[in-house]
């Protein structure tokens, strides 16, 4: 007889059915040394005393793994991602992988499948992020805001900016719009598509852009309030300016993942101009959020009516400027 290859669990096994069967050790004293029933000690003495140690090694010792891929299946999966996907990450990859080809691999899979090609970097090796804070606890409480200046149509399209709005308890994506820039008429045109959509949150999430916050002490106008600010003042809703980036990380990580995969999707679906994009951006805010989107601390949603008539709504979301009429 040959070599028997057995684990360490296996050769105490043997150990302890040895002097079970030496009566050395009764069938319950072995049971809480194996950490087993009393009866699974009587099916391991039954084949030991029939077949010997080597029946007590496991069954599947040599065997291909039931979840192996099959032949070729990694070559022609990472030939697709090379070909296709080669700056996607992992998930959106194994999505598209499945969706546009019928090739299923698990996104593990294949994120272990790129970092050994060199595709993708592992966790390990990327840099550290700063903690997050805690969620609001409802829907509609808080409503982070951000624009992001990018190449969203690539070389398709001239570089532009993306105004997103993102719920802070929920993650989903409120709002978005393609705009050429950031500015105050490009905020109050996304402000009028939220509260179409949605109603009026209890306050939004910003920076300290001009559009958002005042930067000089000594201004003549606007009694300390931008324009969008006096809007969202008129509206009942608060604006409050975070000091860092960090402060606002949910659409910071937000914008770095639409920056990823929104492009890609577009690329794919051949979107190319703002407003192709903006007539493209329902669906894909629809699918992003089915996929995304987390479930609120609390069911309660903060979001009130909109009461105002649609002229004083205009009246509301345009440029005012005060301006006295002199004696001549």
């Amino acid at each position: 007889m040959g070599w028997v290859l057995m684990s360490e669990r296996e050769v105490h096994r043997v150990e302890v059915l040895s002097s079970v069967v030496a009566r050395r050790v009764s069938t319950s004293e072995a049971a809480s040394v194996l950490c087993l029933s009393e009866r699974q000690v009587q099916r391991l003495l039954k084949t030991f005393r029939e077949d010997g140690a080597v029946a007590l090694r496991h069954k599947a010792r040599g065997r291909p793994s039931n979840n192996c891929t099959l032949d070729g299946l990694r070559d022609l999966t990472m030939a697709l991602v090379r070909e296709r996907y080669a700056d996607f990450g992992p998930t959106l990859a194994a999505e598209k992988l499945a969706e546009r080809d019928g090739v299923k691999v698990s996104r593990e899979t294949l994120r272990k499948w790129m970092v050994e090609d060199g595709l993708w970097l592992s966790r390990s090796q990327r840099r550290v992020f700063h903690r997050p804070r805690l969620r609001r606890e409802c829907y509609g409480e808080l409503v982070q805001i951000d624009g992001s200046d990018h190449r969203w149509f690539e070389d398709r399209d001239a570089p532009c900016t993306l105004i997103v709005a993102v719920d802070d308890a929920t993650g989903a994506i409120q709002e978005m719009h393609f705009v050429p820039s950031e500015s105050t008429f490009a905020y109050f045109e996304m402000l009028a598509g939220y509260l179409r959509s949605h109603g009026k949150p209890v306050a939004f999430y910003s920076d300290k852009h001009s559009v958002f916050r005042v930067a000089r002490a000594d201004a003549k106008s606007g009694h300390q309030a931008t324009q969008f600010g006096r809007a969202l003042l008129e509206l009942n809703i608060e604006i409050l300016c975070a000091n860092s980036s960090q402060a606002k990380g949910r659409v910071e990580r937000k914008n770095r993942t639409l920056q990823h995969r929104l492009v890609k999707e577009m690329r794919l679906d051949g979107v190319t101009g703002m407003k192709a994009g903006n007539d493209w951006l329902p669906g894909y805010i629809l699918r992003h959020n089915q996929q995304f989107a987390r479930t609120p601390a609390r069911p309660d949603n903060l979001h009130r009516a909109v009461t105002e008539s649609p002229d004083r709504l205009a009246d509301i979301l345009c440029w005012r400027d005060e301006r006295y009429v002199g004696q001549h």
